[in-house]
């Protein structure tokens, strides 16, 4: 059985760490600006990246082949990238890794959009015992 949505859901478990201990100390400093990286660590990270792994978990042929891995890869990283883009777009007015980590976050969402509804269309396979008794 395929690792990819254990490592899924280790990215998405880190994310929502980092998430956590952001927001505890945004609270013990009173100094809310950092609420949108906090939010899309939460968000894109924790949130997104444990259902992607958790789909790829009830659905095993989703985490098969090369796709599945770019999926990850391009997912992973942007999700981990975007919060860091969001902390210079709202620190020093620098936008640009946001912008960047948001198009390639994007990239990954119809990747995985595109593998469901392939999943969705596709002939449903029977396994090789059941086809050599008809």
């Amino acid at each position: 059985m395929s690792r990819l949505p254990l490592l899924f859901l280790v990215t998405a478990a880190a994310c929502m760490v980092g998430g956590v201990m952001l927001g505890i100390g945004m609270g013990m400093a009173h100094d809310f600006r950092l609420m949108p990286v906090h939010a899309h660590t939460n968000l894109v990270g924790w949130a997104s990246l444990a259902l992607m792994g958790l789909t790829l978990r009830a659905w095993p042929q989703l985490a098969e082949g090369k796709l599945a891995v770019a999926q990850f890869l391009v997912s992973a990283g942007s999700a981990l990238a975007f919060p860091v883009g969001i902390y210079f777009a709202v620190i020093h007015d620098a936008p640009g890794l946001a912008i960047v980590a948001g198009m390639v976050w994007l990239v990954g969402a119809l990747l995985f959009l595109g593998r469901l509804v392939h999943l969705l269309v596709a002939p449903v396979r029977r396994p090789a015992a059941f086809a050599a008794a008809e």
